[in-house]
């Protein structure tokens, strides 16, 4: 019987180092000690349904910053943070939502009025990364902007609300919103569905995208809960290059704990090419293993997308070659999966 139901007794302090030499790369911990308790907030586990709706704009929750680490190397194009947030147990989420965060200011579009809600998928389970229940964890690449022309950066054109929670320290303060799920009237169309431990799922991912699969993979590897998951997990990460690479130590670990319920395949768009002689893209691994994939969606499996929504037309262009080449219509199985909820997506 795999992971939760045997606990879980990987250790990872031993982390990965990022850049070309040890001395110059960046060391980043997720240690795991044997058995993890969760009975600190049962009610997490027995609830029938997400929570939804529960602080809005105009009401949203003062949480605490409690940590921010940058978790990608020296050669990563750009910066990347892992954001601890405490929220005292007030604001509780499942696997797969997404936190609203405010940004302080004003908004520039509306004079006199608070910044506009941002959200951002959640990377944690319902139990935080401390597994009690108080904490949530957000993955946020801060968005900076190069001017063409100068070749330099423009702060004026920097993004308002990574570059505010990139720059928090423990104990600041931040407003949160559990208005989850804004785009989608279901609120559900990225939750983990728990029916079935037994299911297959497939996991697309770019960037920042891997969010709300870092908080599958935990509740699935990690956590002693009532979700005894005995699956298989497939994870697709797409990046620039391995010093981009989020959470892979984690994955990695996973991987040698449980390899017949995990599977983990990485493009690098930088770094590999594909068997045409270009870059190395998301679609261009799921390519190569098409014939599984297809069949694992034959058979029911869930397939999960999350990411920058330009990684769509990409995929979606080649699920349909794949399927064609199959002498199958990707219109019709598209609308097959999408009716029996085996379809997800949350692009940004």
């Amino acid at each position: 019987m795999p992971p939760a139901a045997q606990g879980f007794s990987l250790d990872l302090h031993a982390a990965a180092y990022f850049g070309e030499s040890r001395k110059a790369a960046r060391r980043v911990f997720f240690r795991v000690n044997a058995k993890v308790a969760t009975t600190a907030a049962p009610d997490l586990d027995t609830a029938s349904d997400p929570p939804l709706n529960i602080f809005k704009p105009k009401t949203p929750y003062t949480a605490t910053i409690k940590s921010v680490e940058r978790i990608v190397g020296d050669k990563a194009p750009g910066e990347t943070c892992h954001i601890v947030i405490d929220h005292g147990g007030n604001v509780p989420y499942w696997e797969g939502q997404s936190y609203g965060v405010i940004p302080p200011g004003e908004n520039p579009k509306k004079p006199g009025t608070p910044h506009a809600v941002r959200l951002y998928s959640i990377a944690s389970t319902r139990y935080g990364d401390d597994f009690d229940g108080k904490t949530a964890s957000l993955c946020v690449r801060r968005a900076v902007y190069w001017d063409p022309e100068t070749g330099k950066e423009d702060p004026a054109r920097k993004g308002v609300c990574s570059n505010f929670l990139c720059d928090r320290k423990p104990g600041d303060k931040v407003q949160i919103t559990g208005k989850l799920f804004l785009y989608r009237p279901s609120g559900k169309i990225m939750l983990l569905p728990e029916s079935n431990p037994k299911a297959a799922h497939i996991m697309i991912a770019t960037g920042t995208g891997i969010a709300p699969f870092r908080g599958y993979l935990r509740r699935m590897f990690m956590e002693d809960v009532s979700f005894k998951f005995g699956g298989l997990a497939w994870l697709f990460l797409g990046v620039a290059n391995r010093d981009s690479l989020l959470y892979h130590d984690e994955f990695e670990g996973y991987l040698k704990e449980y390899p017949d319920n995990f599977r983990y395949d990485i493009a690098l768009s930088r770094e590999q090419n594909n068997k045409r002689g270009g870059k190395m893209y998301v679609q261009d691994k799921i390519e190569e293993y098409s014939e599984e994939v297809f069949k694992l969606l034959d058979e029911g499996a869930h397939i999960y997308f999350c990411g920058l929504k330009g990684m769509m037309p990409g995929i979606q262009d080649t699920l349909k070659r794949v399927a064609e080449e199959r002498g199958e219509s990707w219109e019709e199985k598209l609308s097959m999966l999408k009716k029996k909820k085996q379809w997800h997506v949350e692009v940004y």
